[in-house]
């Protein structure tokens, strides 16, 4: 009996309790985090690849947007805005394209979890 307790203890509380007192460090250790920034650089290669203007157009977007939104936005995505203000500037296309990969693969890799 003792065993079965400390299963769904271990298996239900233990990660609802650290769900409570650190969501950051849960969904970062869970891949949760990892997950959405796959989703959101994947968006970004479909549009560089079907539509580039909808990167000036999602950047447009969100310079319109109140500072104080803009500013939310920039704390909670910052690597793929900053990928977008990269594929914005006017450098070679191959310099663009390797600086992006560079930044969305750094960025999937700190957001990989960790064991324990």
């Amino acid at each position: 009996m003792d065993t079965i307790i400390t299963t769904l203890i271990d298996g239900a509380l233990v990660p609802f309790v650290t769900f409570v007192t650190s969501p950051i460090g849960f969904v970062a250790s869970s891949g949760i985090l990892l997950l959405v920034f796959v989703g959101l650089w994947v968006a970004f290669a479909v549009a560089i690849a079907r539509e580039p203007d909808g990167i000036d157009a999602a950047w447009h977007r969100l310079r319109t947007m109140p500072l104080l939104v803009q500013a939310a936005a920039w704390l909670v995505l910052l690597p793929v805005l900053a990928g977008i203000w990269i594929w914005r500037t006017s450098w070679p296309t191959a310099a663009r394209l390797t600086l992006v990969a560079g930044l969305a693969g750094w960025n999937l890799l700190v957001f990989l979890p960790t064991p324990g």
